[in-house]
C-alpha cells in the first residue's frame, strides 16, 4: 500500500441511514430443495459437469445433492455462468470465483456439516430475526446464510464498504468479487500498511457505522478485512456472525471486535486503546425504539 493511501470511506450522503430495526428472514424450503428433491435430466447432467471438474474434484464433501441443486438455481437464474477455482477454503465454507452475468462473483459454499455448528447456534440464539430455529444442523446453516446476506445488505445501507450481495439460495451466497486478475484481495494482516492512522480512521468509522445501524461485527481483526486495489478502499467481509445489538453476548463481541482492532494498530506503531475505540464506537448508541 503506498504512502498517501486514503482507504477512501463511503460517502454517507449516497447511502441510507438505517437503524436498529431488523428484517424477518425466511429459512424455509426453497426451489432448490424442490429441485433436489425431484431430479430432472438437465439437473443430472449440470451435476456431472461440476462433480468432473478438476477445482471440485477434492472439494466433493461441499457438494451434496440439495447444494449443487442450490448452484443450479443460482445459474439458471443468470447469477452464475461459469466457475473458476476455489478462493479461500474453511472448516465451514469454501469461497470460489465465478463469472455471473456481466462481472467477477464470489460464490460462497456453507457445508451443512459445518464444524462450528454449535459455535453457529451462540451466535444465532437470542437474534430476533431467529427466534423458534430449530435444532437440525440443516435448518442452522441455511439460517446462517440467510443472516449472512442480511448483515451484507444492511452493512452496506449503513455507509459500510463490504462485498455487494447479490443472491443467496440456501446454502449457497453470491456476492462482489474484491480483487483482481492475480487473485483475491489481500487481508489487513497480509500487508504492510505505509498509513496505519488513515487506515484505522476508516476502520472505527466503519465499526461506529455498523453500531448505528444496530449491528456488531462479532469476529472484526486484521484477517476480515482486505483492500480493494482497484478503489483503494478498504472492506470489510465474512460478516456471517455479525449481530444485532440486542443479541444477548453483543457487548462481549463489540468489545472483542475493539481489542483485536486496537491490538493490531498498536502493533503498527499506533498510540490506541480498546477503551478509546469502543467509547468512539458506541457513540452515538444506536435508537434502540427502531425495532
Amino acid at each position: 500500500m503506498g504512502e498517501g493511501t486514503e482507504y477512501g470511506l463511503v460517502d454517507l450522503e449516497e447511502v441510507e441511514t438505517p437503524g436498529d430495526e431488523w428484517e424477518e428472514i425466511d429459512v424455509s424450503d426453497t426451489e432448490a430443495d424442490r429441485i433436489a428433491r425431484k431430479r430432472d435430466r438437465e439437473f443430472e447432467q449440470f451435476e456431472e459437469r461440476i462433480k468432473d471438474a478438476d477445482q471440485f474434484k477434492v472439494e466433493q464433501s461441499v457438494f451434496d445433492d440439495a447444494t449443487l441443486a442450490a448452484l443450479y438455481k443460482l445459474v439458471q437464474d443468470g447469477y452464475v455462468e461459469a466457475f473458476g477455482g476455489p478462493l479461500s477454503t474453511g472448516k465451514e465454507a469454501n469461497v470460489y470465483h465465478a463469472l455471473g452475468d456481466d462481472r467477477e462473483v464470489a460464490v460462497k459454499i456453507y457445508r451443512i456439516n459445518a464444524s462450528n455448528f454449535r459455535q453457529m447456534r451462540d451466535y444465532l440464539e437470542g437474534d430476533p430475526r431467529f427466534e423458534g430455529l430449530g435444532g437440525k444442523k440443516k435448518d442452522v446453516v441455511l439460517a446462517w446464510t440467510k443472516k449472512e446476506l442480511a448483515n451484507l445488505e444492511r452493512a452496506k445501507a449503513a455507509g459500510v464498504r463490504v462485498p455487494e450481495p447479490l443472491a443467496t439460495e440456501r446454502n449457497v451466497l453470491v456476492m462482489e468479487y474484491i480483487g483482481t486478475d492475480d487473485g483475491r484481495a489481500k487481508r489487513l494482516g497480509e500487508v504492510h500498511i505505509e498509513n496505519p492512522q488513515t487506515a484505522y480512521e476508516v476502520m472505527r468509522e466503519y465499526m461506529r457505522r455498523l453500531y448505528s445501524a444496530g449491528l456488531i461485527h462479532g469476529d472484526l481483526s486484521e484477517y476480515n478485512v482486505v483492500f480493494d486495489q482497484d478503489e483503494g478502499q478498504l472492506v470489510f467481509i465474512d460478516l456471517g456472525q455479525a449481530v444485532t445489538v440486542h443479541h444477548p453476548n453483543s457487548r462481549e463481541f463489540l468489545e472483542r471486535d475493539c481489542r483485536n482492532v486496537a491490538g493490531f494498530f498498536s502493533r503498527q506503531g499506533m498510540d490506541v486503546t480498546e477503551d478509546e475505540l469502543l467509547e468512539f464506537v458506541t457513540s452515538p448508541e444506536p435508537d434502540p425504539s427502531r425495532d
